[in-house]
Protein backbone atom coordinates (compact mmCIF):
# COMPACT_ATOMS: atom_id res chain seq x y z
CA UNK A 1 0.00 0.00 0.00
CA UNK A 2 1.31 3.00 -0.81
CA UNK A 3 1.08 6.69 1.00
CA UNK A 4 -1.61 8.10 -0.38
CA UNK A 5 -3.43 4.51 0.96
CA UNK A 6 -2.19 5.41 3.87
CA UNK A 7 -3.61 8.55 4.50
CA UNK A 8 -7.52 7.73 2.98
CA UNK A 9 -8.79 5.25 5.58
CA UNK A 10 -11.80 4.81 7.65
CA UNK A 11 -11.55 7.75 10.40
CA UNK A 12 -12.76 5.13 13.11
CA UNK A 13 -15.60 6.84 13.85
CA UNK A 14 -19.24 6.28 12.00
CA UNK A 15 -21.13 9.16 10.74
CA UNK A 16 -24.96 9.84 11.52
CA UNK A 17 -27.25 11.29 8.60
CA UNK A 18 -30.73 12.23 9.12
CA UNK A 19 -33.11 12.38 6.16
CA UNK A 20 -34.29 15.39 3.85
CA UNK A 21 -37.58 16.33 3.25
CA UNK A 22 -39.05 19.66 2.19
CA UNK A 23 -35.59 21.27 2.43
CA UNK A 24 -35.46 20.04 5.96
CA UNK A 25 -33.02 17.78 8.14
CA UNK A 26 -34.67 15.42 10.22
CA UNK A 27 -33.68 12.57 12.63
CA UNK A 28 -34.56 9.15 12.56
CA UNK A 29 -35.80 7.41 15.09
CA UNK A 30 -33.94 3.89 13.79
CA UNK A 31 -30.65 3.74 12.73
CA UNK A 32 -28.90 1.35 10.30
CA UNK A 33 -25.55 0.66 11.08
CA UNK A 34 -23.10 0.24 7.55
CA UNK A 35 -19.65 -1.66 7.81
CA UNK A 36 -17.47 -0.73 5.13
CA UNK A 37 -16.88 -3.80 2.53
CA UNK A 38 -13.35 -3.31 2.38
CA UNK A 39 -12.32 -2.38 6.17
CA UNK A 40 -15.17 -4.25 8.51
CA UNK A 41 -15.46 -1.29 10.37
CA UNK A 42 -19.01 0.59 11.06
CA UNK A 43 -18.46 3.89 8.87
CA UNK A 44 -22.42 4.80 8.66
CA UNK A 45 -25.34 5.41 10.54
CA UNK A 46 -28.55 5.60 8.01
CA UNK A 47 -31.77 6.44 9.16
CA UNK A 48 -34.78 3.49 9.01
CA UNK A 49 -37.48 5.64 7.69
CA UNK A 50 -41.21 4.55 8.02
CA UNK A 51 -43.79 4.72 5.78
CA UNK A 52 -45.17 8.32 7.54
CA UNK A 53 -41.80 9.45 6.65
CA UNK A 54 -42.24 8.44 3.09
CA UNK A 55 -46.13 9.98 2.96
CA UNK A 56 -44.02 13.20 4.29
CA UNK A 57 -41.40 13.23 1.34
CA UNK A 58 -44.38 12.30 -1.28
CA UNK A 59 -46.44 15.51 -0.15
CA UNK A 60 -43.56 17.74 0.06
CA UNK A 61 -42.71 16.84 -4.24
CA UNK A 62 -46.47 17.00 -4.81
CA UNK A 63 -46.97 20.62 -2.79
CA UNK A 64 -43.37 21.69 -4.80
CA UNK A 65 -44.88 20.98 -8.08
CA UNK A 66 -48.25 21.58 -8.00
CA UNK A 67 -47.38 25.63 -6.79
CA UNK A 68 -44.48 25.56 -9.46
CA UNK A 69 -41.89 26.88 -7.58
CA UNK A 70 -39.89 24.38 -9.63
CA UNK A 71 -41.91 23.64 -13.00
CA UNK A 72 -43.24 27.39 -13.37
CA UNK A 73 -39.50 28.57 -13.97
CA UNK A 74 -38.35 29.66 -16.96
CA UNK A 75 -35.73 26.77 -18.37
CA UNK A 76 -32.57 29.41 -18.19
CA UNK A 77 -33.31 29.60 -13.92
CA UNK A 78 -33.43 25.08 -13.80
CA UNK A 79 -30.48 25.31 -15.93
CA UNK A 80 -28.84 27.52 -13.81
CA UNK A 81 -29.47 25.73 -10.59
CA UNK A 82 -27.96 23.00 -12.79
CA UNK A 83 -25.04 24.20 -13.36
CA UNK A 84 -24.19 25.81 -10.19
CA UNK A 85 -24.74 22.03 -9.05
CA UNK A 86 -22.04 20.95 -11.76
CA UNK A 87 -20.01 23.57 -10.23
CA UNK A 88 -20.64 22.87 -6.44
CA UNK A 89 -19.82 19.03 -7.70
CA UNK A 90 -16.72 19.84 -8.98
CA UNK A 91 -15.43 21.55 -5.30
CA UNK A 92 -16.46 18.11 -3.29
CA UNK A 93 -15.30 15.39 -6.01
CA UNK A 94 -13.23 14.19 -3.23
CA UNK A 95 -15.70 14.58 -0.56
CA UNK A 96 -18.08 12.60 -2.71
CA UNK A 97 -15.49 9.58 -3.97
CA UNK A 98 -14.44 9.21 0.29
CA UNK A 99 -17.75 8.09 1.34
CA UNK A 100 -18.79 6.47 -1.67
CA UNK A 101 -15.77 4.18 -1.14
CA UNK A 102 -16.15 3.65 2.40
CA UNK A 103 -19.78 2.41 1.58
CA UNK A 104 -19.67 0.78 -1.62
CA UNK A 105 -15.82 -1.05 -1.45
CA UNK A 106 -15.03 0.36 -5.84
CA UNK A 107 -11.90 1.89 -5.98
CA UNK A 108 -10.65 5.64 -5.59
CA UNK A 109 -9.87 6.08 -8.59
CA UNK A 110 -13.15 4.51 -10.31
CA UNK A 111 -15.16 6.18 -7.88
CA UNK A 112 -13.41 9.84 -8.79
CA UNK A 113 -13.92 9.58 -12.49
CA UNK A 114 -17.70 8.30 -11.86
CA UNK A 115 -18.06 11.61 -10.15
CA UNK A 116 -16.51 12.98 -13.43
CA UNK A 117 -19.51 11.83 -15.27
CA UNK A 118 -21.51 12.99 -12.51
CA UNK A 119 -20.41 16.25 -13.29
CA UNK A 120 -20.97 16.13 -17.27
CA UNK A 121 -24.54 14.96 -16.38
CA UNK A 122 -25.54 17.92 -14.70
CA UNK A 123 -24.35 19.59 -17.32
CA UNK A 124 -25.97 17.89 -20.24
CA UNK A 125 -29.18 18.15 -18.43
CA UNK A 126 -28.71 21.97 -18.04
CA UNK A 127 -28.66 22.63 -21.76
CA UNK A 128 -31.37 19.87 -21.92
CA UNK A 129 -33.56 22.11 -19.61
CA UNK A 130 -33.10 24.89 -22.31
CA UNK A 131 -34.06 22.79 -25.71
CA UNK A 132 -37.12 20.50 -24.38
CA UNK A 133 -39.66 21.66 -26.48
CA UNK A 134 -42.62 20.42 -28.44
CA UNK A 135 -43.75 21.01 -31.64
CA UNK A 136 -47.20 22.24 -34.35
CA UNK A 137 -49.06 21.60 -36.49
CA UNK A 138 -49.18 24.15 -39.46
CA UNK A 139 -50.86 21.86 -41.82
CA UNK A 140 -54.41 21.24 -40.74
CA UNK A 141 -56.54 23.55 -42.56
CA UNK A 142 -57.15 27.17 -42.69
CA UNK A 143 -59.16 27.16 -39.39
CA UNK A 144 -57.32 24.87 -37.11
CA UNK A 145 -54.01 25.18 -35.86
CA UNK A 146 -52.29 22.28 -34.17
CA UNK A 147 -49.42 21.98 -30.66
CA UNK A 148 -47.81 19.65 -29.01
CA UNK A 149 -46.54 20.33 -25.70
CA UNK A 150 -44.42 18.64 -23.78
CA UNK A 151 -45.47 19.02 -20.10
CA UNK A 152 -43.59 17.77 -16.87
CA UNK A 153 -45.04 13.96 -15.57
CA UNK A 154 -45.17 15.59 -12.02
CA UNK A 155 -44.25 13.62 -8.48
CA UNK A 156 -41.02 11.04 -9.60
CA UNK A 157 -40.13 8.37 -7.39
CA UNK A 158 -36.49 7.05 -7.89
CA UNK A 159 -35.08 3.87 -6.56
CA UNK A 160 -31.44 3.27 -6.79
CA UNK A 161 -29.11 0.40 -6.40
CA UNK A 162 -26.13 0.16 -4.26
CA UNK A 163 -23.14 -0.72 -7.07
CA UNK A 164 -23.04 3.01 -8.73
CA UNK A 165 -24.58 4.80 -5.89
CA UNK A 166 -24.04 8.51 -7.05
CA UNK A 167 -23.27 7.65 -10.81
CA UNK A 168 -27.26 6.43 -11.25
CA UNK A 169 -28.68 9.00 -8.88
CA UNK A 170 -26.77 11.59 -11.61
CA UNK A 171 -28.20 9.52 -14.41
CA UNK A 172 -31.52 10.20 -13.73
CA UNK A 173 -31.96 13.40 -10.88
CA UNK A 174 -30.42 16.75 -13.32
CA UNK A 175 -32.60 14.89 -16.20
CA UNK A 176 -35.65 14.61 -13.85
CA UNK A 177 -35.66 18.25 -12.99
CA UNK A 178 -34.45 19.70 -16.48
CA UNK A 179 -37.66 18.09 -17.01
CA UNK A 180 -39.56 20.38 -14.29
CA UNK A 181 -40.77 17.22 -11.90
CA UNK A 182 -40.54 16.60 -8.60
CA UNK A 183 -38.38 13.76 -7.19
CA UNK A 184 -38.79 11.31 -3.77
CA UNK A 185 -35.38 9.44 -3.54
CA UNK A 186 -35.31 6.11 -1.91
CA UNK A 187 -31.25 5.43 -2.13
CA UNK A 188 -30.41 1.33 -1.18
CA UNK A 189 -29.91 0.76 2.34
CA UNK A 190 -26.29 0.30 2.42
CA UNK A 191 -25.27 3.40 0.45
CA UNK A 192 -27.24 6.24 1.22
CA UNK A 193 -24.45 8.70 2.16
CA UNK A 194 -23.65 10.42 -1.53
CA UNK A 195 -27.36 10.47 -2.23
CA UNK A 196 -28.06 12.47 1.15
CA UNK A 197 -24.63 14.59 0.24
CA UNK A 198 -26.72 15.63 -2.91
CA UNK A 199 -29.64 17.00 -0.91
CA UNK A 200 -26.75 19.83 0.66
CA UNK A 201 -25.41 20.28 -3.02
CA UNK A 202 -28.37 21.21 -4.43
CA UNK A 203 -30.10 23.06 -1.79
CA UNK A 204 -26.72 25.29 -1.88
CA UNK A 205 -27.01 25.49 -5.75
CA UNK A 206 -30.77 26.98 -5.48
CA UNK A 207 -32.95 24.46 -6.10
CA UNK A 208 -36.40 25.37 -4.12
CA UNK A 209 -37.68 23.16 -1.06
CA UNK A 210 -39.84 19.63 -1.77
CA UNK A 211 -37.83 19.63 -4.97
CA UNK A 212 -35.32 16.89 -3.78
CA UNK A 213 -36.44 14.36 -1.31
CA UNK A 214 -35.04 11.69 0.40
CA UNK A 215 -35.82 8.54 2.21
CA UNK A 216 -33.78 5.98 3.61
CA UNK A 217 -34.91 2.37 4.37
CA UNK A 218 -35.14 -1.12 3.00
CA UNK A 219 -36.75 -1.78 -0.02
CA UNK A 220 -39.28 -3.84 1.81
CA UNK A 221 -40.85 -1.43 3.70
CA UNK A 222 -40.02 2.27 2.09
CA UNK A 223 -39.07 0.79 -1.32
CA UNK A 224 -42.39 -1.08 -1.59
CA UNK A 225 -44.72 1.66 -0.50
CA UNK A 226 -43.03 3.98 -3.21
CA UNK A 227 -43.51 2.02 -5.76
CA UNK A 228 -47.53 1.60 -4.41
CA UNK A 229 -48.08 5.49 -3.75
CA UNK A 230 -51.12 6.56 -5.62
CA UNK A 231 -49.48 10.06 -5.34
CA UNK A 232 -46.28 9.04 -7.23
CA UNK A 233 -47.01 10.24 -11.32
CA UNK A 234 -44.12 8.11 -12.24
CA UNK A 235 -41.16 5.75 -10.95
CA UNK A 236 -37.53 5.30 -12.04
CA UNK A 237 -36.14 2.03 -10.54
CA UNK A 238 -32.63 -0.02 -11.37
CA UNK A 239 -32.21 -3.54 -9.91
CA UNK A 240 -33.00 -6.77 -10.53
CA UNK A 241 -35.56 -7.83 -13.50
CA UNK A 242 -37.13 -9.76 -10.55
CA UNK A 243 -37.48 -6.89 -8.45
CA UNK A 244 -39.06 -4.67 -11.55
CA UNK A 245 -41.52 -7.29 -12.19
CA UNK A 246 -43.08 -6.20 -8.46
CA UNK A 247 -42.60 -2.48 -9.48
CA UNK A 248 -44.91 -3.27 -12.22
CA UNK A 249 -47.49 -5.08 -10.40
CA UNK A 250 -47.37 -2.34 -7.75
CA UNK A 251 -48.01 -0.03 -10.80
CA UNK A 252 -51.05 -1.87 -11.61
CA UNK A 253 -52.51 -2.69 -8.21
CA UNK A 254 -52.02 1.10 -7.45
CA UNK A 255 -52.48 4.19 -9.68
CA UNK A 256 -50.86 2.78 -13.10
CA UNK A 257 -48.09 5.39 -12.60
CA UNK A 258 -45.85 5.49 -15.44
CA UNK A 259 -42.53 3.24 -14.86
CA UNK A 260 -38.69 3.40 -16.15
CA UNK A 261 -37.09 0.46 -15.91
CA UNK A 262 -33.45 -0.36 -16.18
CA UNK A 263 -33.02 -4.05 -14.90
CA UNK A 264 -30.75 -7.13 -15.57
CA UNK A 265 -28.13 -7.80 -17.91
CA UNK A 266 -26.41 -10.97 -19.15
CA UNK A 267 -24.12 -8.90 -21.88
CA UNK A 268 -22.54 -10.52 -24.59
CA UNK A 269 -18.74 -9.41 -26.32
CA UNK A 270 -18.19 -11.29 -28.92
CA UNK A 271 -14.50 -11.12 -30.82
CA UNK A 272 -13.49 -12.19 -34.28
CA UNK A 273 -10.94 -13.30 -35.30
CA UNK A 274 -9.98 -10.47 -37.33
CA UNK A 275 -9.85 -7.80 -34.31
CA UNK A 276 -6.79 -6.60 -32.98
CA UNK A 277 -6.53 -9.62 -30.39
CA UNK A 278 -4.46 -7.15 -28.05
CA UNK A 279 -6.83 -4.72 -27.23
CA UNK A 280 -9.98 -7.08 -27.58
CA UNK A 281 -8.37 -9.10 -24.44
CA UNK A 282 -7.92 -6.08 -21.90
CA UNK A 283 -11.54 -4.99 -22.91
CA UNK A 284 -12.46 -8.18 -21.81
CA UNK A 285 -10.63 -7.93 -18.65
CA UNK A 286 -12.03 -4.62 -17.90
CA UNK A 287 -15.84 -5.36 -19.00
CA UNK A 288 -15.84 -8.50 -16.57
CA UNK A 289 -13.74 -6.68 -13.63
CA UNK A 290 -15.31 -3.01 -13.31
CA UNK A 291 -16.98 -2.18 -10.75
CA UNK A 292 -15.77 -5.72 -10.14
CA UNK A 293 -18.27 -7.37 -11.90
CA UNK A 294 -21.03 -5.80 -9.48
CA UNK A 295 -22.25 -3.95 -12.84
CA UNK A 296 -25.42 -4.25 -15.10
CA UNK A 297 -24.08 -3.68 -18.34
CA UNK A 298 -20.88 -5.87 -17.67
CA UNK A 299 -19.34 -8.27 -20.78
CA UNK A 300 -20.30 -11.46 -18.77
CA UNK A 301 -20.36 -13.71 -21.88
CA UNK A 302 -16.94 -14.12 -24.35
CA UNK A 303 -17.96 -15.00 -27.36
CA UNK A 304 -15.08 -15.69 -29.39
CA UNK A 305 -14.36 -17.39 -33.17
CA UNK A 306 -13.19 -20.93 -33.03
CA UNK A 307 -9.98 -20.18 -35.11
CA UNK A 308 -8.29 -18.39 -32.52
CA UNK A 309 -10.37 -18.94 -29.14
CA UNK A 310 -7.70 -20.98 -27.80
CA UNK A 311 -5.26 -18.03 -28.64
CA UNK A 312 -7.42 -15.55 -27.37
CA UNK A 313 -8.44 -17.18 -24.03
CA UNK A 314 -4.35 -17.15 -22.87
CA UNK A 315 -4.60 -13.60 -23.83
CA UNK A 316 -7.32 -12.93 -21.31
CA UNK A 317 -6.03 -15.33 -18.78
CA UNK A 318 -2.91 -13.15 -18.68
CA UNK A 319 -4.54 -9.95 -18.68
CA UNK A 320 -6.84 -11.39 -15.26
CA UNK A 321 -4.44 -12.16 -13.47
CA UNK A 322 -2.01 -9.05 -13.21
CA UNK A 323 -5.37 -6.71 -12.28
CA UNK A 324 -4.87 -5.44 -9.07
CA UNK A 325 -7.27 -6.62 -6.19
CA UNK A 326 -6.69 -4.91 -2.94
CA UNK A 327 -7.45 -1.63 -0.59
CA UNK A 328 -9.84 0.34 -2.89
CA UNK A 329 -8.35 3.62 -1.19
CA UNK A 330 -4.98 3.18 -2.95
CA UNK A 331 -5.17 4.72 -6.40
CA UNK A 332 -3.67 1.26 -7.94
CA UNK A 333 -6.37 -0.96 -6.53
CA UNK A 334 -8.46 -1.92 -9.87
CA UNK A 335 -10.82 -3.92 -8.03
CA UNK A 336 -11.91 -3.23 -4.54
CA UNK A 337 -14.55 -5.20 -2.11
CA UNK A 338 -17.95 -7.10 -2.84
CA UNK A 339 -20.21 -4.64 -1.56
CA UNK A 340 -22.66 -6.82 0.58
CA UNK A 341 -22.69 -9.78 2.07
CA UNK A 342 -25.44 -11.35 0.51
CA UNK A 343 -23.48 -10.60 -3.04
CA UNK A 344 -20.25 -11.76 -1.61
CA UNK A 345 -21.67 -15.22 -1.13
CA UNK A 346 -24.15 -15.04 -4.37
CA UNK A 347 -21.18 -15.24 -6.51
CA UNK A 348 -19.08 -17.67 -4.39
CA UNK A 349 -22.35 -20.26 -5.04
CA UNK A 350 -22.16 -19.70 -8.80
CA UNK A 351 -18.12 -20.08 -9.01
CA UNK A 352 -19.02 -23.41 -7.35
CA UNK A 353 -22.23 -24.00 -9.74
CA UNK A 354 -19.73 -23.56 -12.66
CA UNK A 355 -17.32 -26.22 -11.42
CA UNK A 356 -19.98 -28.85 -10.39
CA UNK A 357 -21.83 -28.08 -13.51
CA UNK A 358 -18.36 -29.28 -15.73
CA UNK A 359 -17.03 -25.92 -16.92
CA UNK A 360 -13.11 -25.34 -16.30
CA UNK A 361 -11.81 -22.78 -14.26
CA UNK A 362 -8.89 -20.80 -15.86
CA UNK A 363 -7.67 -18.35 -13.78
CA UNK A 364 -9.78 -17.01 -10.32
CA UNK A 365 -12.32 -18.47 -8.69
CA UNK A 366 -11.73 -17.98 -5.41
CA UNK A 367 -11.55 -15.37 -2.70
CA UNK A 368 -8.85 -13.39 -1.87
CA UNK A 369 -7.55 -12.99 1.80
CA UNK A 370 -6.08 -9.73 2.80
CA UNK A 371 -6.84 -9.37 6.24
CA UNK A 372 -10.31 -8.00 6.32
CA UNK A 373 -12.97 -7.42 3.70
CA UNK A 374 -14.30 -9.37 0.91
CA UNK A 375 -12.80 -9.56 -1.98
CA UNK A 376 -13.20 -11.92 -4.97
CA UNK A 377 -10.15 -12.62 -7.75
CA UNK A 378 -11.30 -12.41 -11.28
CA UNK A 379 -12.21 -15.73 -12.84
CA UNK A 380 -12.83 -16.56 -16.37
CA UNK A 381 -14.72 -20.21 -17.10
CA UNK A 382 -13.99 -22.42 -20.29
CA UNK A 383 -16.36 -25.22 -21.45
CA UNK A 384 -19.29 -23.68 -20.41
CA UNK A 385 -22.91 -24.89 -21.88
CA UNK A 386 -25.75 -22.64 -22.81
CA UNK A 387 -27.65 -24.31 -20.23
CA UNK A 388 -25.29 -23.67 -17.38
CA UNK A 389 -26.33 -21.60 -14.37
CA UNK A 390 -23.35 -19.23 -14.78
CA UNK A 391 -24.53 -18.91 -18.43
CA UNK A 392 -27.95 -17.63 -18.08
CA UNK A 393 -27.57 -16.13 -14.93
CA UNK A 394 -26.80 -12.63 -13.90
CA UNK A 395 -24.35 -13.40 -11.45
CA UNK A 396 -23.26 -9.78 -10.45
CA UNK A 397 -19.55 -10.46 -10.02
CA UNK A 398 -16.43 -10.80 -11.37
CA UNK A 399 -17.37 -14.54 -13.37
CA UNK A 400 -16.81 -14.56 -17.18
CA UNK A 401 -17.78 -17.43 -19.45
CA UNK A 402 -16.79 -18.45 -23.47
CA UNK A 403 -18.41 -19.52 -25.68
CA UNK A 404 -17.10 -20.36 -29.21
CA UNK A 405 -18.56 -19.61 -32.64
CA UNK A 406 -17.63 -20.64 -36.22
CA UNK A 407 -20.17 -18.48 -38.32
CA UNK A 408 -21.09 -14.88 -38.05
CA UNK A 409 -25.01 -16.23 -37.89
CA UNK A 410 -23.82 -18.70 -34.66
CA UNK A 411 -22.53 -15.53 -33.33
CA UNK A 412 -25.59 -13.29 -33.29
CA UNK A 413 -27.63 -16.50 -32.06
CA UNK A 414 -25.46 -16.99 -29.27
CA UNK A 415 -25.30 -13.30 -28.24
CA UNK A 416 -29.06 -13.46 -28.34
CA UNK A 417 -29.35 -16.48 -26.51
CA UNK A 418 -30.39 -14.65 -23.11
CA UNK A 419 -33.86 -13.07 -21.88
CA UNK A 420 -31.80 -10.18 -21.00
CA UNK A 421 -30.77 -7.13 -23.83
CA UNK A 422 -29.18 -4.54 -21.82
CA UNK A 423 -25.43 -3.49 -23.59
CA UNK A 424 -23.48 -5.67 -26.04
CA UNK A 425 -19.90 -5.55 -27.19
CA UNK A 426 -18.34 -6.46 -30.74
CA UNK A 427 -14.86 -6.22 -32.10
CA UNK A 428 -13.68 -6.49 -35.33
CA UNK A 429 -11.76 -4.73 -37.96
CA UNK A 430 -15.02 -5.25 -40.77
CA UNK A 431 -16.94 -2.52 -40.61
CA UNK A 432 -19.32 -4.33 -42.38
CA UNK A 433 -19.02 -7.20 -40.19
CA UNK A 434 -19.55 -4.81 -37.29
CA UNK A 435 -22.87 -3.16 -38.70
CA UNK A 436 -24.19 -7.10 -39.33
CA UNK A 437 -24.05 -7.84 -35.55
CA UNK A 438 -24.96 -4.32 -34.50
CA UNK A 439 -28.34 -4.65 -36.44
CA UNK A 440 -29.13 -7.99 -35.38
CA UNK A 441 -28.44 -8.08 -31.75
CA UNK A 442 -30.50 -6.99 -29.35
CA UNK A 443 -29.05 -4.97 -26.78
CA UNK A 444 -29.95 -0.82 -25.61
CA UNK A 445 -26.38 0.11 -25.64
CA UNK A 446 -24.02 -1.27 -28.07
CA UNK A 447 -19.81 -0.94 -28.56
CA UNK A 448 -17.79 -1.39 -31.58
CA UNK A 449 -14.85 -1.86 -30.32
CA UNK A 450 -14.66 -0.46 -27.51
CA UNK A 451 -16.27 -1.30 -24.10
CA UNK A 452 -18.15 1.11 -21.64
CA UNK A 453 -17.75 4.04 -23.65
CA UNK A 454 -19.98 6.97 -24.33
CA UNK A 455 -21.40 10.14 -21.86
CA UNK A 456 -24.37 11.72 -20.28
CA UNK A 457 -25.21 12.54 -24.22
CA UNK A 458 -26.59 9.24 -25.40
CA UNK A 459 -29.86 7.66 -23.65
CA UNK A 460 -29.20 4.47 -21.31
CA UNK A 461 -31.58 1.42 -21.40
CA UNK A 462 -32.02 -1.86 -22.20
CA UNK A 463 -34.44 -4.50 -24.94
CA UNK A 464 -36.87 -7.49 -23.46
CA UNK A 465 -36.02 -7.99 -20.00
CA UNK A 466 -33.32 -5.78 -19.19
CA UNK A 467 -36.47 -2.87 -18.87
CA UNK A 468 -38.25 -0.48 -19.78
CA UNK A 469 -37.63 3.39 -21.31
CA UNK A 470 -34.58 5.23 -21.51
CA UNK A 471 -32.55 7.40 -19.55
CA UNK A 472 -29.94 10.68 -19.83
CA UNK A 473 -29.64 12.62 -22.80
CA UNK A 474 -32.65 14.37 -24.59
CA UNK A 475 -34.50 11.42 -24.21
CA UNK A 476 -33.74 10.69 -20.89
CA UNK A 477 -35.62 14.62 -20.37
CA UNK A 478 -38.59 13.32 -21.99
CA UNK A 479 -38.98 10.05 -20.58
CA UNK A 480 -40.14 12.64 -17.57
CA UNK A 481 -42.83 14.01 -19.16
CA UNK A 482 -45.92 13.61 -20.95
CA UNK A 483 -47.55 15.23 -24.50
CA UNK A 484 -50.69 16.99 -24.80
CA UNK A 485 -52.39 17.95 -27.71
CA UNK A 486 -53.83 21.32 -28.50
CA UNK A 487 -56.34 22.47 -30.86
CA UNK A 488 -56.87 25.86 -31.34
CA UNK A 489 -59.61 27.15 -33.92
CA UNK A 490 -59.10 30.20 -35.54
CA UNK A 491 -62.37 30.94 -37.24
CA UNK A 492 -66.23 30.71 -36.48
CA UNK A 493 -67.64 27.24 -35.80
CA UNK A 494 -69.85 26.01 -38.33
CA UNK A 495 -73.17 25.25 -36.09
CA UNK A 496 -74.02 21.55 -35.58
CA UNK A 497 -77.36 22.23 -34.23
CA UNK A 498 -79.28 24.59 -37.17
Amino acid sequence: MNKMAQKLAPSGVARDFGFFIDGEWRHGREMFERKSPSHDVIVTRIARCTEDDLNDAVAAARRAFENGTWAGLASSERSAILLKTAELLKQRRDDIAFWEVLENGKPISQAKAEIDNCISCFEMAAGAARLLHGDSFNNLGESLFGMVLREPVGVVGLITPWNFPFMILCERVPFILASGCTVVVKPAEVTSATTLMLADILTEAGLPKGVYNVVTGTGKSVGQALTQHPDVDMLSFTGSTGVGRSCIHASADSNLKKLGLELGGKNPIVVFADSDLEDAADAVAFGISFNTGQCCVSSSRLIVEESVADKFEKLVVAKMEKIRVGDPFDPETQIGAITTDAQNKTILDYIEKGKAEGARVLCGGNKVDLGRGQYIAPTLFTNVKPDMSIATDEIFGPVLSVFRFSTLEEAISLANDTVYGLAASVWTKDISKALKVTRKVQAGRFWVNTIMAGGPEMPLGGFKQSGWGREAGMYGVEEYTQIKSVHVDLGKRTHWIA
